[in-house]
Parts: C-alpha cells; sequence; structure tokens
C-alpha cells in the first residue's frame, strides 16, 4: 500500500511539473542572417508612348479594353502588361555604361491602389560580373521601399537567394522611372 502511494505521489509530481512546463511560454530565439554578398545597382525604364520609338526601353503588351497601348490605363493602370529590356547601371545616370539588363515584365494589378507584381532577371554582361539573377514579387509603388524575391540565378549567381528592396530613385511622369535595387543575398554558391 505504501508503495502504491508513493507511486501515485510520484505521478502527480511529474504531472504537475509536466503542466507547469507547458504553460510556461518558450522563447524563440530569432536567428538573424548576415547577407553573403549585397549589390546596389540601378534599372531606367522609358516607356513607349507612341512618339519615343527610338529611346523606349518597354512597351505595354496587353491592356483593358478601356486602355491602349501606347498611353498607361486609367484606374492606377489597373490591366496594363509592360514587357521591359532596360538598361543596368551602377550608378543612377542613364546613360553611365550599362553592365546588364533588367529584362522582364510588370503587370499593374489592382485598381484601388497603384501596384504592380513583377517578374524580371538582370541579366549581366559586365566583367565583374556574369550571369543573371532572377526577380519575383508584388510591388506596391506607393511605398518608399519594397522589397521581392531573389529567386535564383545563373553564372556568379548560381541558384541564388535573397531579397531585393527596391526604392524609385526618380520618376518623370508615365514615360520614365529609375529604380534603385538593393540585393542581399543570403545563399552564396
Amino acid at each position: 500500500m505504501k508503495a502504491k502511494r508513493c507511486l501515485l505521489a510520484i505521478l502527480l509530481i511529474l504531472s504537475f511539473l509536466s503542466i507547469s512546463t507547458a504553460a510556461t511560454p518558450t522563447t524563440k530565439k530569432i536567428r538573424t542572417r548576415k547577407p553573403c554578398k549585397s549589390m546596389v545597382f540601378y534599372f531606367h525604364d522609358i516607356i513607349y508612348n507612341g512618339k519615343n520609338a527610338k529611346n523606349a526601353t518597354s512597351a505595354i503588351v496587353g491592356s483593358p479594353q478601356w486602355g491602349n497601348k501606347t498611353i498607361l490605363a486609367g484606374n492606377n493602370h489597373f490591366g496594363d502588361l509592360v514587357v521591359f529590356d532596360d538598361p543596368v547601371t551602377l550608378d543612377n545616370n542613364l546613360h553611365s555604361n550599362p553592365v546588364g539588363r533588367a529584362q522582364g515584365f510588370y503587370i499593374y494589378d489592382k485598381k484601388e491602389i497603384f501596384t504592380a507584381w513583377l517578374g524580371f532577371s538582370f541579366v549581366f554582361n559586365s566583367t565583374r560580373h556574369k550571369g543573371s539573377i532572377n526577380f519575383a514579387g508584388a510591388d506596391p509603388l506607393m511605398n518608399k521601399t519594397r522589397d521581392i524575391s531573389v529567386i535564383g540565378g545563373t553564372g556568379d549567381f548560381f541558384m541564388a537567394r535573397g531579397v531585393a528592396t527596391l526604392m524609385t530613385d526618380a520618376f518623370e511622369g508615365e514615360v520614365y522611372f529609375r529604380l534603385r535595387t538593393h540585393i542581399k543575398l543570403y545563399e552564396c554558391w
């Protein structure tokens, strides 16, 4: 009988201990990672407006029924699909030697807010960098800075993963804009 009471007391103590440790909040350590590579580039977009075919680096290839392909649609450009082949430079000067091209598309995807979805690559052609970096993500244009995903790459950037912080560095009406792109890679090979 004494052994049964002792065993019951031990089980009771163990159950109280397990309940008290389950109720205690655990502090999860958030591991901060430092990027293995950080770079800043600028890409310059000159949208075709019906008059600048010689200098244009992007064009509207799809538009809603109420839009057309030379002027961005109303309603925050909702429904416009733009493809681009923009110069990428190391500084914010459009006339600097390009180190590559930003090639891809953006879709204006919301009526109520000025926002887009991007899918593009930086294709490098310089002696400093070879290969490409691929990007995808939502671009809420009204925010000062926006993060999009780095989803891969080739050459010097083989299977790269990370984040690119975009900032509209210059904006001239609906014809020209420049994006500062701060790339932070967390997986480098």
